[in-house]
């Protein structure tokens, strides 16, 4: 599998126009979606689960939040792997294996058992670990000032968050509870046989054959790493907090049932998807540093506007979508970044660290929103407020301690 290509020799020819590039884009962003479904199942039903359990706030922000925990942590491994085996094979491998997590999950809830929840949500998590495949996958297929534009468009598979808010609790209505996680089953094997039969690693990928362990501590040791995994734990983990927690938030907060609630929720991930290839366009024109301050301060002033809960519909509804487009807009910014400053034979441990990151970013928001809610303070604003500080740190990060770095990048870009 292109496992004895001569790796490029210059940075700006590196798959440059190569055939089968939009097709294996597409593929990639296809399945990254698909698998987002399927990571995001639980989410949309938390109220069910909670109404037929009698779940506490806490509880129910435990049972939200778990499966992002493994989607997160599992991207260290997954992204070392990518380096190794290409995405050719790690993308149907990896929706095969959420297969039986899904109907285990649905098993769980007939059964009304929190703890199997817990428990089968946590490996659930697997399939949120795609996104470590698909950044070095895409980046292989693209040449340096293009990848901003590839890397935002495969993030806006994280449009599954959107499909799974719309028709998971529309499926459950029409198809039954059971049914509903069947079919989700079907969808994903049948997209890991087309991945397999379609998909092809770029002739311009080799595989890094390092040992995992040294190669994932030499990643560690980049300062790219870091910065970007910071912001990226602010923007992506933002977008899967609200996205995870949403439902149960617009429940609590303006008594929306469990499908006008999933309905709003899709309407917040669609803005995140579809102003994350802008973000990665904006970075290849205007730099991603620009990009990502941009995306926090809004951030930052939305959070203070919700917080104060304005009223439904379109007041609400407004600041909602604003704020994701500014979420989503970030997260495209900070993977063009790393594609920009990361060395191209460790971008997929990178990624993998910068992605698990973001995943962590998206855990905790949802516990800290469920042990908050009426018990340090009267609804969501603590954390909402918590949330605008986190955002202003990672702005001014952005802007102050990002100078130095964004100047050797572009004198490098020049020479």
């Amino acid at each position: 599998m292109n496992a004895k290509a001569a790796p490029p020799t210059d940075t700006g020819e590196r798959a440059t126009g190569l055939p089968g590039q939009t097709l294996n884009l597409s593929l990639a962003t296809l399945a990254f979606a698909l698998t987002f479904w399927a990571w995001n199942l639980i989410g949309p039903l938390a109220v069910r689960y909670t109404a037929e359990m009698q779940l506490s706030s806490t509880q129910k922000a435990l049972l939200v939040a778990t499966p992002v925990l493994v989607g997160s942590v599992g991207r260290i491994p997954v992204g070392a792997l990518t380096d190794r085996f290409g995405g050719r094979l790690m993308f149907p491998v990896l929706t095969l294996v959420s297969v039986p997590f899904v109907l285990l999950v649905a098993f769980a809830g007939n059964a009304r058992s929190f703890p199997m929840l817990i428990v089968f949500g946590f490996f659930l998590g697997i399939a949120g670990t795609t996104f470590a495949v698909g950044i070095p996958f895409v980046n292989a297929w693209y040449q340096a000032d293009r990848r901003g534009f590839a890397t935002g468009i495969f993030g806006a598979g994280m449009g599954g968050t959107a499909l799974s808010s719309f028709l998971t609790p529309r499926f459950v209505t029409w198809f039954g509870y059971t049914a509903t996680h069947v079919i989700v089953a079907v969808v994903l094997v049948a997209t890991a046989a087309l991945c397999w039969f379609v998909m092809r690693n770029s002739p311009r990928w080799t595989p890094n054959v390092d040992p995992v362990v040294p190669k994932m501590t030499a990643a560690l040791r980049l300062p790219v790493t870091w910065r970007m995994s910071f912001l990226y734990a602010v923007t992506f983990g933002g977008f899967v907090a609200f996205s995870t927690y949403l439902p149960t938030y617009l429940k609590d907060v303006y008594s929306f049932d469990l499908t006008a609630a999933g309905t709003r929720t899709a309407g917040f991930a669609i803005a995140a998807v579809l102003a994350r290839p802008v973000g990665g366009i904006l970075s290849d024109r205007l730099g991603p540093r620009t990009v990502v301050a941009l995306s926090l301060a809004g951030t930052a002033v939305l959070a203070l506007v919700i917080a104060f809960e304005p009223p439904p519909e379109l007041p609400a509804g407004i600041a909602f979508v604003v704020l994701a487009f500014f979420l989503g807009l970030g997260t495209g910014g900070v993977f063009a970044w790393v594609a920009r400053q990361a060395p191209p034979e460790r971008v997929g441990s990178v990624t993998g660290l910068v992605g698990a990151a973001g995943g962590l970013g998206g855990y905790f928001p949802p516990l800290v929103m469920g042990f908050t809610f009426h018990q340090v303070f009267p609804g969501y604003g603590l954390g909402l407020a918590l949330l605008c500080v986190v955002a202003v740190i990672a702005l001014l990060f952005t802007w102050l301690g990002m100078k130095i770095p964004a100047a050797r990048e572009a004198a490098a870009q020049r020479s």
